[in-house]
């Protein structure tokens, strides 16, 4: 399994003036951040508004994704989840048999704020629907009000290695997150998951990042990535 690294993209979803999703607008869109310096881009993340997407249009704009990535041999990530398990599973299953698409991302459950057993047991369910695709974890505490953790991460990549990295979005690189990229092995990739984090996690050894405001000057958002990672922080 390869590592999931560099930038990575969670497109927004264009509509057209009638209220439709715009996809020849996406796919554009798509063309540009590739072509400009991202490594991958991401499905149907928070910034795409998923929730305000009806089953076709996620379909189509996955589909739609997938096409454009294959164009330009890059990684697609989708997003999928929620805090129903067996809703969940399903849906991860679902993405899992779309073509194109390379990994997973889905966010610690939300609202409900289960034990960190709990969500440990939640993802290494999602893992097995995912079958050999990639999985990335969604930490992001202040909306999910729950807390993962280094050592439930770590404990959930030995259990089920296909959960293959973390997409970290925190107010602030803190003592458990610096635990997580110390003991972190080669093959779990932690990736800055909030704009202000991409330097200091790539510069303390992260993977890269998923970046919604990479939109915008994608190319010296790619350029940060790739120096922090290096160690060039001059640059």
């Amino acid at each position: 399994m390869n590592q999931i690294a560099g930038l990575h993209i969670p497109l927004v979803t264009p509509f057209d003036a009638a209220g439709r999703v715009d996809l020849a607008a996406l796919q554009r869109l798509a063309r540009h951040l590739l072509d400009a310096g991202a490594d991958g881009l991401v499905a149907l993340g928070t910034t795409a508004e998923t929730a305000t997407l009806d089953a076709a249009e996620r379909d189509a704009v996955v589909d739609t994704l997938a096409q454009i990535c294959r164009e330009r041999g890059a990684p697609l990530t989708v997003a999928a989840g929620g805090n129903d398990t067996a809703a969940a599973e399903r849906e991860v299953a679902r993405r899992a048999e779309q073509p194109g698409v390379s990994a997973l991302l889905s966010v610690v459950p939300p609202y409900s704020r289960p034990s960190r057993a709990g969500v440990v047991a939640h993802f290494e369910r999602l893992a097995v629907a995912a079958g050999p695709l990639p999985l990335l974890v969604y930490e992001v505490p202040h909306r999910t009000g729950i807390r993962l953790g280094a050592a439930a991460m770590l404990e959930l990549h030995a259990a089920a290695p296909t959960v293959a990295g973390v997409k970290l979005a925190l107010s602030a690189l803190d003592d458990d997150a610096l635990d997580l990229l110390l003991q972190a092995p080669p093959s779990f990739s932690v990736l800055a998951g909030d704009d202000a984090l991409i330097l200091p996690v790539n510069a303390a050894g992260g993977a890269g990042a998923i970046a919604a405001a990479a939109h915008c000057a994608t190319g010296r958002f790619a350029a940060l990535v790739a120096a922090a990672r290096r160690g060039e922080l001059s640059a």
